[in-house]
């Protein structure tokens, strides 16, 4: 082969390579996707006295697809914020046998999942303050901000 046959096939693989580095996934963390929504129930607001009802609405939040979760907790973003290491007001942990899970609501009891601290149960959402949820799947993580919905007063 020629000179110029070498170049041309040199500059053919530096193209390849970066289009692969800017342009493929290849080289990106993956991360889980996450969104929420707050949705009143009615089933709890009939059986419930009014003094014991929740001030916000419920919490249900859905992942990009089925994971198996390793590490699940909330914390409020203002604490987070003045300190990496503020504590969740709620924390579920898994060893290895938890199911693989789409969608969950606040303070639900994850199959194969368990508290962090045994016996700790998620602190109540107030309104107007927002919530940092972060969610660990082996070696993908996801992270997500969300603000509970004030319950209607009936």
């Amino acid at each position: 082969m020629t000179k110029k046959n070498w170049i041309l096939i040199a500059a053919a693989l530096v193209l390849a390579g970066v289009y692969v580095f800017y342009f493929a996934d290849w080289f990106k963390p993956k991360t889980i996707s996450i969104s929420h929504v707050s949705r009143a129930t009615r089933m709890r607001a009939r059986t419930t006295p009014a003094a014991a009802r929740p001030s916000v609405l419920p919490v249900t939040f859905s992942l990009q697809g089925n994971f198996k979760l390793n590490d699940l907790k909330v914390i409020p973003l203002a604490a987070l914020q003045t300190n990496q290491n503020a504590l969740p007001i709620w924390h579920l942990t898994s060893d290895s046998n938890s199911i693989p899970i789409k969608i969950f609501n606040y303070g639900q009891y994850i199959r194969g999942m368990k508290p962090s601290v045994p016996g700790m149960r998620p602190a109540a959402l107030e309104t107007n303050v927002t919530y940092r949820l972060f969610v660990k799947a082996g070696s993908i993580q996801g992270q997500h901000d969300f603000q509970p919905v004030p319950a209607p007063a009936q």
